[in-house]
């Protein structure tokens, strides 16, 4: 679908009969949008971090704003971010409100307890608001969910090693 392209226009609604816009109709356009997907950031970088630390987790998505024509009228969608469901690799996860943040706001976290290699990844689901030709904002029924792609990351061991110290 492009942009400002009416969604309905393959109907067989001639162009003088008004047609009511319902939220339903609006929910239907709002599912064939695609919100691009959540990019995964993951902290300690470099995709390796070690066991039994807490290792730290954020997406980053944004609102998104959407112009459609349905029926011959102007309809604006504003698009958030409602839930992140965190994949973390290891058959753990955990869904929240919030897409978490950088260090030093630990805000989504997991302790991996075993090294190996995982994939974790985070789903965004996505609501909206809608209004028609500048009317009231109304609530959009129903979600779109949207996978996010798994990342490597490397869980290893470490070994404290206890160094002299010569005081001369």
């Amino acid at each position: 679908m492009t942009l400002g392209e009416d969604i309905y226009s393959f109907c067989d609604i001639p162009p003088d009969e008004v047609v009511a816009l319902t939220p339903d109709m609006v929910a239907v356009a709002f599912a064939r949008i695609a919100p691009p997907p959540p990019t995964l950031q993951i902290q300690p970088p470099n995709g390796r971090t070690l066991v039994n630390l807490d290792t730290n987790f954020y997406a980053e998505t944004g609102e998104l704003d959407r112009v459609l024509t349905l029926l011959g009228q102007r309809v604006e969608l504003h698009i958030v971010a409602a839930t992140f469901t965190w994949r973390f690799g290891d058959g753990d996860s955990l869904t929240t409100d919030q897409p978490g943040s950088p260090y030093p706001n630990l805000e989504v976290t997991h302790r991996y307890l075993a090294k190996g290699h995982v994939t974790p990844s985070v789903d965004t689901t996505y609501t909206a608001q809608f209004r028609v030709s500048g009317g009231p904002w109304r609530a959009v029924p129903g979600s779109v969910t949207v996978t996010g792609a798994p990342v490597g990351l490397e869980v290893l061991t470490a070994t404290p090693t206890l160094v002299g110290y010569d005081r001369r």
